[in-house]
């Protein structure tokens, strides 16, 4: 050891002096590591104790927005919310599923979750557009010509549709060939896109073929539509044709580019 030079004794004494900084240095992260894993853990049981194992986040409530014709009530017993099972676990789809099989009003719903103890039912409900007469009952036709809702009470402002459209004779090809659902929904089309001022006072929608729709104002005045194609250049030149002839009894619109109007 006395023969020892500098360099040695020096290289001994970092030898002796503990693992080298690199080294220490994984040691301390490998340190963090493990505490934050562990502390992850014990967070995570936590937190799936709280949302699945207590009593802090169960439904207890279940509120209903945007009813007009539907009550509350109704929508809250159609939608069967499970009240006291834990918020997380509630299916909302099937909730929605519910809503639309049972009440075929309901145009949009959307269920949401209000933590930590409400789901919230969000629907829109369908309007109608138009309304089938039968047995003094009213049957309301939104404006997907979607069939929802049987009244006993005619809405008010809405137009009644009137089909006629035979199986046999020269409207029966129509029939064959778009379906009475295709008719019913370009009825549809043609009372959504007559003006305002005119759809206010329409009584009703008549349908005897795809290419032969008319409507009758409350004042025993009717409009030839034709197809519901080019509503907005047949709702144009309407408006040209009642400030034109205000007293005129008939007008013709089927051909948009060609309006007429005839009596007094």
């Amino acid at each position: 050891m006395a023969g020892s030079t500098a360099a040695e004794r020096g290289e001994r004494r970092r030898e002796s002096s503990g693992p080298p900084p690199g080294r220490r240095l994984r040691r301390r992260y490998l340190r963090l590591i493990i505490i934050l894993a562990v502390a992850l853990v014990f967070l995570g049981s936590g937190a799936f104790w709280l949302l699945y194992g207590s009593d802090l986040a169960r439904v207890e409530r279940v509120s209903v927005s945007g009813t007009r014709v539907l009550t509350p009530g109704e929508v809250r017993e159609a939608a069967d919310a499970p009240v006291g099972d834990q918020l997380v676990a509630v299916d909302t789809d099937a909730i929605a599923s519910r809503l639309r099989e049972k009440l075929p009003r309901i145009g949009t719903v959307d269920v949401v979750r209000s933590w930590p103890h409400e789901i919230g039912l969000n629907i829109t409900e369908r309007t109608p557009v138009l309304l089938v007469e039968k047995g003094g009952e009213f049957t309301e036709i939104d404006d997907e010509g979607v069939r929802y809702a049987t009244v006993p009470q005619a809405s008010k402002g809405v137009p009644r549709l009137e089909l006629n459209v035979r199986r046999s004779g020269t409207t029966a090809a129509s029939l064959r060939r778009f379906g009475e659902g295709r008719l019913v929904r370009e009825a549809v089309r043609v009372a959504r896109e007559v003006p305002d001022a005119v759809a206010r006072t329409a009584r009703s929608v008549k349908v005897r073929s795809y290419d032969d729709i008319s409507l009758e104002l409350a004042d025993g005045r009717t409009i030839a539509w034709g197809s519901g194609e080019n509503g907005a250049a047949k709702g144009r030149a309407l408006t040209a044709l009642l400030k034109a002839a205000p007293d005129a009894r008939h007008f013709d619109v089927s051909v948009p580019t060609a309006p007429a109007s005839s009596g007094s």
